[in-house]
């Protein structure tokens, strides 16, 4: 198999896979964005407050003063803009990996293969694109670590329990916070995926470029010394006709050895 079919076979599998990649992140971002009411949990802060029980706490507290429940309380929910530019590089991914899949077939089932400014422009999208989507990976690694922290830190409160034991734990909010740890846990792996899939066809697209480079200074090669040959042997014929002149009027002429 020639290495242009190989690295289209790559693109082409590599397309899928980021589609699969863009779906592991905008699906549960989405059904958190459900489950939060719209709201961003990266970066949200909060603290948890010692609050006395009521109702049948207070019945149960015959031989206590009161009993003491903690709740969560959510100073500040984080930025809607940090889950937005999540949810836009995922999407992206989706449609620009389902429409480049579909492309990388037909060129396979047609045998084509891209031009050098086609080639040239992926390059330069997935280089962006693996900025973009490194920018949020780390944004929700870095604003998820934020979250855990603040619903793990009861600061002080006789109450442990881990980032993911919280989401089984009733946190007291208006918010369903059954599934957050599993649903962001999911789409910083889609994210990373993303984001080693993008580099990856970056390196793709960088040696397309570099063959096509190549074939085309190779092209420009073979044209220029063609030129040149033809060149020689046109000045050869027009020189021929001249030399047999030339040799003919030396016989004719009278020799000084008589």
């Amino acid at each position: 198999m020639e290495l242009e079919r190989v690295i289209l076979v790559s693109q082409c599998f590599s397309y899928i896979l980021s589609v699969l990649g863009g779906l592991l992140v905008v699906i549960p971002l989405a059904l958190n964005g459900s489950h939060f009411k719209g709201r961003c949990l990266l970066f949200t802060q909060g603290f948890w407050k010692q609050e006395n029980g009521t109702g049948a706490d207070e019945i149960n507290s015959s031989m206590e003063d009161s009993i003491a429940s903690p709740r969560l309380v959510v100073q500040q929910w984080g930025p809607l803009a940090a889950c937005q530019f999540t949810t836009f590089v995922a999407v992206f991914t989706v449609l620009f990996g389902a429409v480049q899949t579909w492309r990388s077939l037909f060129y396979l089932h047609k045998g084509h293969d891209d031009t050098f400014f086609s080639a040239f422009l992926t390059l330069l999208l997935s280089i962006s694109f693996f900025v973009l989507a490194v920018v949020a990976s780390m944004l929700v690694t870095i604003g998820f670590q934020s979250w855990c922290r603040t619903v793990t830190d009861q600061g002080g409160l006789l109450i442990s329990h881990s980032c993911e034991d919280a989401q089984y734990t009733n946190l007291q909010l208006d918010v369903d916070t059954s599934a957050f740890y599993t649903q962001f846990g999911i789409a910083q792996f889609g994210l990373w995926c993303i984001s080693v899939l993008w580099i990856s066809l970056a390196i793709l697209s960088f040696l397309k470029v570099y063959r096509n480079y190549k074939h085309q200074e190779l092209g420009h090669c073979l044209a220029r010394e063609k030129e040149l040959l033809l060149d020689r042997s046109c000045r050869t014929r027009v020189s021929s006709p001249q030399k047999q002149q030339q040799e003919e009027e030396q016989r004719r002429a009278p020799s000084v050895f008589i």
